[in-house]
């Protein structure tokens, strides 16, 4: 079993970081015990009739016979493939590592409670958290600019990470198979909204079948948001079916881990995405949200008539 380390993949610099912490960890466990997806999964290069299909459902072979996960979490917008795969590890019981460098924390409100990452739902299902948020201090400065001296500080910040990272991977406990069956209430649906658009389209208000009872998320007014997105957590699981509000830039970060952890537990899941622009790569086809999303999820639903009628079918 291997440790899966998940990052950011579309830009050069979020993949170095992963291929450093990927390679300090084969150092102390060997290369046949970590996965990288976008190299190991040979992204750039892979041939396939449809390539972002054949990606997801290689990323989703690995991630279901994982040791753990690693997931490189920064800033106000989370990676919604990284989420999804947080999601789908938490969700049968795998043990999640976040590591961050994020010097910033988060609130619903000025005076609100803070927390790690924009949704304390990330928070709630991280079995470790290694933040490192401050430059580090470098004792030898390189003596040509300032530039460069703020670059080697930046350097030692991360190196420090991924030290930190690799020393909770080596004492995390080992998984626990949960072997209690879940159990769902079929005549209840669980509604992600997306907090890029309340409160002008609140999901759960969308869901007006007379025989099914909407479900919507505590945690965001919560006094305390990780208790509660625990909660959360537990009320979706146990739910009939998943539907998430996926609009914004980028999927919320709350939607990709339900869609994570409905692909992995085999729970009905939807995403309600009435607009959406399209994400073109070589050999890969169009996609409309990250291709872990757009294949995690059962349907894709474009109006209020197709949520009624999916959650009544």
């Amino acid at each position: 079993m291997s440790y899966y380390v998940a990052h950011r993949l579309f830009a050069a610099h979020d993949r170095a970081l992963a291929a450093q912490l990927a390679h300090h960890l084969a150092r102390k466990l060997g290369e046949d015990h970590v996965f990288l997806p976008f190299c190991d999964t040979d992204e750039e290069d892979l041939v396939a009739d449809v390539k972002g299909r054949r990606l997801f459902e290689l990323d989703q072979e690995r991630l279901s016979r994982i040791r753990a996960l690693i997931a490189i979490v920064h800033g106000p917008s989370p990676d919604d493939g990284v989420c999804m795969e947080i999601g789908y590890a938490a969700a049968r019981g795998v043990p999640v590592i976040l590591l961050t460098t994020d010097f910033q924390d988060y609130s619903a409100t000025p005076n609100g409670p803070r927390t790690h990452f924009p949704d304390p739902l990330l928070g709630a299902l991280a079995t470790r958290i290694v933040r490192t948020p401050r430059l580090a201090t470098v004792t030898e400065p390189s003596g040509t600019s300032r530039f460069a001296d703020f670059a080697l500080r930046n350097q030692a910040q991360i190196q420090q990470a991924v030290e930190a990272c690799v020393d909770a991977a080596l004492q995390l406990p080992a998984p626990v198979t949960d072997t209690t069956a879940r159990v769902r209430v079929d005549s209840t649906v669980y509604a992600e909204p997306s907090p890029y658009t309340l409160p002008h389209h609140p999901l759960p208000g969308l869901v007006r079948c007379p025989s099914v009872t909407a479900l919507g998320p505590t945690r965001f007014a919560a006094a305390e948001p990780v208790t509660a997105a625990r909660h959360d957590w537990a009320a979706a699981l146990g739910s009939g079916r998943i539907i998430v509000d996926t609009s914004g830039p980028e999927t919320p970060p709350g939607a990709a881990l339900l869609i994570g952890a409905a692909c992995a537990t085999g729970l009905p899941a939807a995403a309600y995405l009435p607009r959406s622009t399209y994400t073109h790569a070589a050999g890969r086809e169009p996609n409309c949200r990250n291709l872990m999303i757009q294949y995690g999820v059962d349907a894709i639903l474009r109006s209020e008539e197709e949520v009624t009628a999916w959650i009544g079918g």
